[in-house]
């Protein structure tokens, strides 16, 4: 039934209030990943992938106009970029969402072509499933049995 719910999901799907909170994270995430790409954390990483054999240097690196990665590389020194000051979003169950999920969106966007790069309700729709889906696989693992309940006032 999950694999169902996201192979069916639909940008329509997406009520305002998603739509409206989601480029609220995305605009956050690519902020603190900007800031990200200035600390040492970030700067190990992508020395590191920058000397990985990789086929394909087409995804961008945030704060790093001339650099491209493979998808996969560019990916990992994104999130690293975002997370790296611990400044990114959360949510419950204790997670960093967007920190894992906007660096692959943008990679796969980068690795598509010209002429069918996602629109912009494309890309949200991408970014909400990727959040619905670690959201999900968080709750399903066996480590979430210990995570505490969270009260609505």
């Amino acid at each position: 039934s999950f694999g169902k719910f996201i192979s069916e999901i639909q940008p329509q799907h997406l009520s305002p209030v998603v739509l409206q909170r989601s480029k609220r994270m995305v605009l956050d995430s690519i902020g603190v990943g900007l800031i990200g790409s200035t600390t040492d954390v970030f700067e190990l990483a992508l020395q590191h992938c920058q000397h990985m054999y990789a086929p394909d240097y087409i995804s961008s690196v945030y704060g790093r106009r001339d650099v491209r990665l493979s998808p996969t590389l560019a990916a990992f020194v994104n999130g690293v970029a975002t997370h790296s000051m611990d400044f990114d979003d959360t949510w419950h169950p204790a997670t960093h969402p967007s920190g894992a999920v906007l660096p692959a969106v943008l990679a796969l966007s980068d690795m598509m072509p010209a002429s069918g790069k996602p629109s912009g309700l494309d890309f949200l729709l991408a970014f909400n499933v990727g959040i619905e889906i670690q959201g999900r696989l968080m709750r399903f693992s066996n480590e979430a049995h210990n995570i505490p309940k969270r009260s609505v006032p």
